[in-house]
C-alpha cells in the first residue's frame, strides 16, 4: 500500500511554543507528538498534522516551502492577519509587489506564510490551509503525485499541484527558477506506511520513482531525499 501523508514537520527553536501559535492562528487542537514533537490535529482527523520537531539548525534564508491560508472575505483576511500578529508573528518582505492581495507573514521562529485575499478561485474548496506553495520543479511535483498516488490537479508552464482524492490543501511546486538549497528544510514531509505493509519494499517504491535513500536514521523513520534534495522521512505505522 501507498504511504501516506502523515505530517507536516516543523523544525523549530520552541517547539511548544510554535505548535501554541499555529494552533492559535488555524484552530487545530494539539495533541502529544509521536515521541519527538509536539502536534496539533486538523478537525475532522482526515488530514495532515502539523508536527513540530526541536532544533539547533538556525534558519538560512527563504523556506522551501511557506502555507497560504484562505480568506472568504476582506473582513476575514484582516482577522486572520491580526490574530497572527497577536500571537507573535510579524510582517515581512519577500519582494511582493504593492498591488498584490496577499499579506506576507512570518511564524515567531521566522517561517514565512501568506494570507490570501478572498476571490481567490484555485484555492475555492481547499480549506483555511489553502497550499503548501514549494518552490520546486515540475519533476518534484510529477515524483510527489506518483508517490502519494495524489492526482496532478495543476501541470503548466512548468508549474505543479496535487490535491488528495480526498480534496483539502494542495501542495504547489513554482518551477523555475528554483533557488539553491542552503541546508536542511525546516518545512518538510513526513509519511506513515500503513500498519501491515512491507516497509522496505514501499522505500524501495519511492527509489524507484526518483527518491534517494539517505544513510541517516532514526528508529522506525527512514529518512530520504526527494528529485529536488528535499528531505523526508518515512515512519512504520504503530
Amino acid at each position: 500500500m501507498t504511504s501516506q501523508l502523515y505530517a507536516i514537520c516543523f523544525n523549530a527553536t520552541e517547539p511548544s511554543a510554535l505548535a501554541r501559535f499555529w494552533a492559535g492562528v488555524v484552530g487545530w487542537e494539539p495533541a502529544e507528538g509521536p515521541d519527538d514533537g509536539v502536534a496539533i490535529l486538523p478537525p475532522d482527523r482526515a488530514g495532515f498534522r502539523l508536527l513540530f520537531l526541536p532544533s539547533r539548525e538556525p534558519k538560512t534564508g527563504q523556506n522551501r516551502a511557506h502555507f497560504d491560508l484562505t480568506s472568504a472575505s476582506p473582513e476575514e483576511q484582516q482577522q486572520t492577519v491580526a490574530r497572527a500578529l497577536a500571537l507573535g508573528g510579524k510582517h515581512i518582505d519577500v519582494g511582493q509587489l504593492p498591488e498584490e492581495g496577499h499579506v506576507v507573514l512570518a511564524d515567531p521562529d521566522g517561517n514565512e506564510f501568506c494570507v490570501i485575499e478572498a476571490g481567490n478561485t484555485f484555492l475555492t474548496d481547499t480549506g483555511f490551509i489553502g497550499a503548501l506553495a514549494c518552490d520546486g520543479t515540475q519533476e518534484v511535483g510529477h515524483f510527489w503525485s506518483e508517490a502519494l498516488r495524489w492526482p496532478l490537479v495543476w501541470d503548466q508552464d512548468q508549474e505543479t499541484a496535487i490535491q488528495s482524492p480526498d480534496g483539502g490543501t494542495k501542495i504547489t511546486w513554482g518551477g523555475p527558477p528554483v533557488a539553491p538549497k542552503t541546508g536542511p528544510n525546516r518545512l518538510y514531509f513526513e509519511l506513515a506506511i500503513p500498519a501491515g505493509a512491507d516497509g522496505e519494499a514501499e522505500v524501495a517504491r519511492l527509489v524507484s520513482l526518483g527518491a534517494k535513500r539517505t544513510d541517516t536514521g532514526d528508529g522506525d523513520r527512514v529518512l530520504m531525499l526527494d528529485p529536488d534534495g528535499n528531505e523526508f522521512r518515512v515512519r512504520s505505522s504503530r
